[in-house]
């Protein structure tokens, strides 16, 4: 093989997540790949790219910072890599997050939500406010199939309850990248805001999102 043939075979390997990183940036990386580039190695038996794709879906379930615990349940993951990873989202929270994040408009909510939007399936989200629009927590309330997100107002009231919340947001992702709500999350929203009436805590907006756009309930005149 020719130097010409080897680099022309190199150029048409896709990228691995740390030369990607190198060549266009984090911004580009999805969540998976930044925590690959993070943990650098899996164990025998389980390559990187799955260890990441497991500390993504404990960081999925976590309403704030992960618990150091949970992460060292990981099998595969250890105390070291375990502590790597609490201690980089932190750092993250510090650097970028100072300060609360106030609701004043739909747009505000996609910072929050905005990196799942690269997600193969609908993460249905939850962000619980106080009676100034500050958001005390964003969780995932349920992750569905590919184009369907399966949620139950218990399910997004339960732990506003516990935040002791005045409102909320709810908000999910479109794998398909059309932004347009089908029938069924009409539906949803429609249960929710009823919901949400009955146990005084408002449901301010439903924001359906995707890496190409948005759409907003409230903004639409649907709430």
């Amino acid at each position: 093989m020719t130097a010409r043939e080897r680099a022309l075979k190199h150029m048409e390997r896709p990228l691995q997540p740390r030369e990607k990183l190198i060549s266009y940036g984090p911004a580009h990386l999805s969540d998976r790949e930044l925590l690959t580039v993070l943990l650098g190695t899996g164990t025998r038996g389980k390559p990187v790219g799955r260890l990441a794709a497991e500390v993504l879906a404990v960081l999925d379930g976590s309403a704030g910072p992960p618990d150091l615990q949970d992460l060292r349940l990981i099998s595969g993951l250890g105390e070291a890599k375990s502590s790597l990873i609490a201690a980089a989202v932190e750092f993250a929270r510090r650097m970028l997050c100072p300060g609360i994040h106030r609701i004043r408009f739909p747009a505000d909510v996609l910072p929050l939500v905005r990196h799942y939007a690269d997600r193969k399936q609908e993460h249905f989200l939850s962000l619980s406010l106080n009676g100034a629009h500050e958001v005390a927590a964003t969780r995932v309330v349920s992750v569905g199939l590919v184009n369907r997100a399966l949620v139950h107002p218990r399910e997004v009231f339960a732990e506003a309850l516990v935040d002791r919340a005045a409102a909320v947001v709810v908000a999910h992702n479109h794998p398909s990248g059309n932004v347009e709500p089908s029938s069924e999350d009409r539906e949803v929203t429609a249960r929710l805001q009823k919901a949400g009436n009955t146990l005084g805590i408002a449901m301010l907006d439903h924001i359906i999102f995707s890496q190409e756009g948005y759409y907003s309930f409230l903004e639409q005149g649907e709430l």
